[in-house]
């Protein structure tokens, strides 16, 4: 079963190098925004850069997991091969973890630019080992973001995938407070940000590498949406097999 898996990955991160402009584009759009606007502004504060850096972090990561699986599943599921697939005694299991963990794979390779930035040009600071820890709750923090990606690739049409998976993925950053700090943004996006599952992995980052305390709330919307995607991922797939196969 590791095989099949190791080989679907391997086939998966193949073809999004084939055609890198996702890759490349969800992973400099945060350290631009990261130059532009946290540069002029945070940069000198030690601990506002690293909280910006982590928020950026998280960005670039949603972007690969929303927009990313939406799109990649719902233009397989449009090809033949992706049927043939899952008639395979093999069962679902192996596709969709090699999915999973290239879509992991394309996160902490995004990563590395807004790392960079932040390490040249900010007074951002942390240690190895809250890097580290970081980086794994990143990932952690990306499994209800790729399941609602896997969600929207399971139900919808490849166009309409694009679509959506966009205008889901930039409201969710904005109310998370990933590009501004929610205490500057408008009453009403300041009381919705702690129920939105961005807030609630941003919160875990800024705890890892800024040594701030975790909200509640946060966590507890995030954990609540984490189940409430699984189910969708769940059902969406269930859907898509009961209309091709039986």
């Amino acid at each position: 079963m590791s095989s099949l898996v190791t080989a679907h990955t391997r086939v998966l991160l193949l073809e999004q190098l084939r055609v890198p402009i996702g890759l490349a584009a969800g992973a400099l759009f945060p350290a631009v925004a990261l130059l532009a606007f946290v540069v002029p502004f945070a940069g000198d504060d030690p601990r506002a850069a690293t909280m910006a850096t982590a928020s950026l972090m998280l960005f670039g990561a949603m972007s690969q997991a929303i927009i990313g699986l939406a799109v990649t599943v719902s233009q397989d599921r449009e090809q033949p091969w992706s049927p043939y697939v899952r008639t395979l005694p093999a069962g679902p299991f192996p596709r969709l973890a090699g999915r999973i963990l290239a879509a992991i794979v394309q996160i902490l390779l995004g990563v590395v630019p807004v790392l960079l930035v932040a390490a040249l040009f900010t007074e951002a600071a942390t240690t190895p080992v809250r890097l580290l820890a970081a980086l794994a709750t990143l990932v952690a923090g990306s499994v209800p973001f790729m399941l609602m990606g896997l969600f929207l690739g399971f139900l919808l049409s490849a166009k309409a995938a694009i679509a959506v998976s966009q205008l889901l993925f930039f409201p969710l950053g904005v109310l998370g407070g990933l590009l501004l700090p929610p205490q500057i943004l408008p009453g009403v996006v300041e009381a919705v940000s702690p129920f939105t599952p961005a807030r609630g992995v941003a919160e875990l980052l800024w705890a890892v590498t800024a040594g701030t305390t975790p909200d509640g709330v946060s966590l507890a919307a995030l954990a609540g949406w984490t189940v409430l995607a699984a189910a969708g991922a769940v059902w969406a797939y269930r859907r898509d097999e009961g209309r091709r196969f039986t």
